[in-house]
């Protein structure tokens, strides 16, 4: 391949489709149309002598010949950003980016709604997107810029991967009103553990595992509890005791943001549970970014307002 015939923004056609798997998706991420992006990728073809991606469904699976060109392609590419990037702050009111968060739904319907409203108006240029929680790896999101941060409990990572906390979630449990097992209770009151074991339970699992941090500390007690049920949604697992007579330990957080619409009430729950952190976690790289350093302060200004 003749180097000096090489047109650079194919090199970023080639980034968008590594981390979008999707022609159109990376269209529209670098601003070119469906058939320009599939345009490029037939000159990058010919150029490499490859294929490149070979097309699964509905996404673009790349070839091992483009898994070995990525990371090396994407340290290029953002160099010469870095490089070229002046020197400025960042001004949401006449800024035009796209901002992309993953987490689990308790955020895309408790914190993205309220953060979007905030920033509708007063920031028109900036789009929001959030991905879920089973998008894939933290870490490899973060480092192949496919996210810009991420909304999760504490998660083993190695540097540059930096985290700050939002908030702690003491779990409690939630079933539905009226539930005839625990018509004794008053409301807030610990579930005796006998009930508490005795009772199906759901669970919120993004990868289908039937235990969590709730499992590992009944075991410590000496109890276990009877899964019936994992979903990968947090609003699922809700929908799922308001219907049946299922109990579910969540965050305390979700639990008084859903309890009223759904009619459900809420326990303590009957064993000591370690609080976890939820944490916002951002590639190092980004640190000094004003842009990323705006979205973080976004985040965290809604996260206090909501929770503390």
């Amino acid at each position: 391949m003749n180097f000096n015939a090489l047109d650079l923004n194919l090199l970023r056609v080639f980034d968008a489709l590594m981390r979008e798997r999707s022609v159109t998706r990376a269209g529209e991420q670098i601003g070119l149309s469906q058939p320009a992006v599939s345009a490029a990728l037939n000159r990058l073809r010919a150029l490499m002598g490859d294929q490149l991606f070979v097309r699964r469904g509905n996404e673009m699976v790349p070839t091992p010949r483009a898994d070995d060109l990525f990371p090396p392609v994407r340290d290029a590419l953002q160099s010469i950003e870095a490089a070229l990037a002046p020197p400025r702050g960042f001004e949401p009111a006449t800024a035009r980016r796209t901002f992309t968060l993953l987490g689990a739904d308790f955020f895309s319907v408790l914190l993205m709604p309220r953060l979007f409203a905030r920033w509708c108006d007063a920031a028109p240029g900036i789009t929001w997107r959030f991905l879920d929680s089973a998008r894939g790896d933290v870490q490899r999101l973060l480092q192949e810029d496919a996210i810009d941060a991420a909304l999760e409990r504490p998660l083993e990572t190695q540097e540059p991967i930096e985290s700050r906390i939002l908030f702690s979630a003491p779990f409690v449990v939630i079933a539905r009103q009226g539930h005839p097992a625990l018509a004794d209770l008053e409301p807030g009151a610990p579930i005796p553990m006998e009930i508490y074991t005795r009772l199906p339970h759901a669970i919120r699992s993004i990868d289908g595992t039937l235990s969590g941090m709730v499992d590992e500390a009944l075991a410590a007690a000496g109890h276990r509890r009877l899964v019936r049920i994992a979903l990968p949604h947090f609003h699922g697992v809700a929908e799922a005791v308001a219907s049946t007579s299922a109990l579910a330990a969540v965050p305390r957080q979700f639990a008084e943001a859903i309890a009223a619409r759904l009619d459900l009430s809420i326990h303590a729950v009957p064993a000591e549970i370690p609080a976890p952190e939820v944490r916002l976690y951002w590639h190092g790289r980004r640190t000094g970014d004003p842009a990323h350093r705006w979205l973080r302060d976004a985040v965290l200004a809604v996260s206090a307002e909501l929770w503390g």
